[in-house]
């Protein structure tokens, strides 16, 4: 079983849109995903079409009131959501040792998903305790980048650290990165991927998730672009993601 972060603390990068239909379109290609709603804003949950109010979370079973199984919901064929519950957000004021609040999740992960392929952890926006939480937990990360400079400075915070919990947890992360909200046609975009490519060669995702309007119309359908536009680009780039994911295909070179 292969546990993926996906994060970035700077908001507006496609991060939850990624999330949804990654994870679906995974899904879809026969192997078995479990994806946590990490986020406190409980985005996820909507984009899937989930009420947060009728169902607990992945906060109940962090605290220890509810075990993994008891939070299931199974959302799609082979594609099943613990969405984050209405008092996640309570996590990030707990007190007491470190070590022993950033294990939270891990220790909720120990049972009752041994079936899954992947679970996918859909981070909040943010560098407090939820995503210590995920750094915790998780054996890969996967960030969602928009290609604008803005961008690359919340990489480099990230990366920073990325690397203090290598060092402190003595464990090394497998990283991917995937362009999301890409826009061919602008300069920038094409200046910012050849700079990824430069600083991470071999990790960025080979399909580029292009911006487009279709992408921003599903959550409010509570529907997927596989299913709110199946034969959209945005769906067919979808499902290309899902499989250089799963076969680790990357880009490489200058675009």
């Amino acid at each position: 079983m292969r546990v993926v972060a996906i994060i970035n603390q700077k908001g507006g990068v496609g991060k939850t849109t990624t999330s949804a239909n990654l994870c679906h379109a995974i899904a879809e290609s026969g192997k078995k995903v479990t994806v946590i709603d990490l986020d406190p804003q409980g985005h996820l949950a909507v984009s899937l079409g989930i009420r947060l109010q009728q169902h607990g979370g992945i906060d109940e079973a962090m605290r220890g009131e509810k075990t993994i199984q008891e939070q299931i919901i199974q959302v799609r064929h082979n594609l099943q959501l613990i969405t984050s519950g209405s008092r996640l957000q309570e996590i990030e004021q707990l007190t007491g040792n470190v070590s022993h609040r950033g294990d939270l999740l891990k220790n909720a992960l120990q049972t009752g998903l041994d079936d899954q392929d992947f679970i996918f952890i859909d981070c909040p926006p943010s560098s407090g305790l939820l995503v210590v939480n995920a750094l915790f937990a998780c054996d890969e990360i996967l960030i969602p980048m928009t290609s604008d400079f803005l961008a690359l400075q919340g990489l480099s915070h990230l990366m920073g650290t990325v690397k203090r919990f290598e060092k402190v947890l003595k464990k090394h992360y497998t990283l991917w990165l995937v362009i999301s909200r890409y826009t061919p046609n602008r300069k920038i975009s094409k200046q910012v991927l050849n700079i990824l490519l430069s600083h991470f060669p071999e990790r960025v995702l080979a399909t580029a998730i292009k911006e487009t309007t279709l992408l921003a119309e599903c959550p409010s359908f509570g529907k997927t672009i596989l299913e709110y536009s199946p034969e959209s680009r945005s769906a067919k780039d979808f499902r290309k993601l899902a499989n250089d994911f799963l076969e680790g295909k990357v880009m490489y070179g200058r675009k």
